[in-house]
């Protein structure tokens, strides 16, 4: 209630019509930021000749880091959040007015971001409003967070409160040709070609904003599905991919594999881990920040869900297969925490129905 109080003090206004310095502000986490570079696209086709620079944090600038549709980016530290202390606000404000932004486009349903840019002096402020935790935005989009939307739908409805063209606008991360070619060498000095592999990632779950282990399949699992689909299409290896920390998951995934593996942990820029998606056969991952990079090169991706709505969090690109069977989930995503009782064996989809969904998907 004192969120829609304060919004009284706030006045709204109509949209700019000419921007000349934007500022797309979300800065965590990996999978959040690549969906919202559907956002990214329909501010560039609105405003062509504007510099847009996206507030983001260390953990995922990386995702971003080169893209074309970007002027620049601006390092808001290793918090999810950087707001959450005064310490963290106040040089936050300090980073905002220091651009001198026109327009702030927010992705944040934190009530201090959007008191945050308000006290930036920025004058135009665009932002998701969740239940009046917008208040600090002029231009508010009001979303319900309890209806189970896609995030990257979502994050366009700021994008509309702006007037903008949305259609056609999805996920987006363009690879390099330098990050194809290190890639290229890689593979060839393990025997391997582009297009004769498959990716798996059994790791994910794990940001700056939270840790949920429980959105990863079973490693059984998928050293099962990856078998499998090798022997009916002949790929020549796997690719097993992780993080630094995912060492004991990969080692038990490269060790139940029938084809030749690879492993890759933490050795990768995540340029490099776009370009090795986009040359698979397939990649399939969990629902994680690295899947929704993959999905967005258009890379064939394949996600496997869940404690997590593929209405709320599939690849938010043409194509891409979300596998999922149905389950009753909390209401409001992923921040209200896996079910206690959830239970991968009795409530996730199983290998044999996904073998069965992904060979129709594939020979279709």
């Amino acid at each position: 209630m004192i969120y829609y109080l304060l919004q009284r003090l706030f006045p709204t206004r109509t949209a700019p019509q000419n921007p000349q310095r934007i500022v797309l502000i979300l800065p965590c986490c990996i999978g959040d930021v690549v969906l919202a570079t559907a956002t990214l696209q329909a501010l560039r086709r609105g405003y062509p000749n504007a510099h847009i620079t996206w507030a983001v944090g260390r953990w995922s600038r990386a995702a971003i880091e080169g893209h074309p549709l970007l002027d620049a980016l601006l390092d808001t530290g290793d918090s999810a959040l950087p707001v959450r202390s005064p310490a963290e606000m106040t040089r936050f404000i300090q980073q905002l007015r220091a651009g001198k932004f026109d327009l702030a486009v927010s992705l944040v349903r934190s009530p201090l971001m959007s008191m945050a840019v308000w006290l930036a002096g920025i004058p135009y402020r665009a932002g998701l409003d969740s239940a009046g935790r917008g208040f600090g935005y002029n231009i508010r989009a009001a979303i319900d967070p309890q209806q189970p939307r896609h995030e990257g739908d979502i994050y366009l409805d700021v994008a509309r409160a702006l007037g903008l063209d949305v259609h056609d606008c999805h996920a987006n991360i363009p690879v390099l040709d330098s990050d194809r070619e290190t890639v290229k060498a890689r593979l060839a000095e393990r025997g391997l070609e582009p297009g004769r592999y498959i990716v798996i990632n059994p790791a994910g779950g794990r940001n700056p904003g939270m840790a949920m282990d429980s959105k990863r399949w079973p490693v059984a699992n998928f050293t099962a599905l990856a078998n499998r689909l090798a022997s009916q299409f002949y790929y020549d290896g796997v690719v097993v991919l992780g993080g630094p920390g995912d060492a004991e998951l990969v080692q038990a995934a490269a060790a139940g594999l029938e084809l030749s593996a690879i492993a890759f942990m933490g050795e990768l820029t995540f340029g490099q881990i776009a370009a090795l998606a986009r040359m698979s056969a397939v990649y399939i991952g969990n629902d994680t920040g690295l899947t929704h990079l993959a999905a967005a090169t258009g890379a064939h991706t394949i996600m496997i869900l869940g404690p997590s709505d593929p209405a709320r969090y599939a690849p938010f690109v043409p194509g891409a297969l979300a596998l999922w069977k149905p389950a009753i989930l909390r209401p409001g995503g992923v921040a209200a925490g896996t079910p206690q009782t959830w239970d991968w064996a009795r409530d996730g989809i199983s290998v044999d129905e996904t073998e069965k969904q992904i060979l129709e998907w594939l020979r279709a």
